[in-house]
């Protein structure tokens, strides 16, 4: 599905330290990142820990961090770069997606152009 050579995301320096620390923290294999239904935008990013990798994920390395794509969510998540941002409010991952068309105002939900 993706070009050969490119991939499918790409993670600042700030979000691959970020995700190397909480995959040493209690031994995972990595991130799965997935889109599902909801919100009031239409969609949401999923996050999860990854003990196990399906050999269907896109699996993208960035020295020591790993983020696994669920298989339904490459579409949307090509071209994405994830990031990890600390302000003086909160600190989270931030994913800067070239496929959103639209996000809610509190920035929790998106729409692509197909859904």
């Amino acid at each position: 599905m993706f070009m050969p050579g490119k991939q499918a995301v790409t993670m600042t320096d700030a979000a691959a330290s970020q995700i190397a620390k909480l995959m040493a923290k209690d031994g995972h294999q990595g991130l799965r990142i997935g889109v599902k239904k909801g919100g009031c935008a239409g969609m949401e990013y999923t996050m999860e820990y990854v003990d196990e990798v399906d050999p269907h994920d896109e699996v993208v390395e960035q020295g020591p961090a790993r983020v696994m794509i669920a298989p339904m969510a490459q579409m949307f998540l090509f071209g994405t770069q994830i990031d990890y941002e600390v302000s003086l409010l909160e600190s989270g991952f931030k994913f800067n997606n070239p496929n959103v068309t639209e996000a809610c105002g509190c920035g929790e939900s998106i729409k692509f152009k197909d859904t």
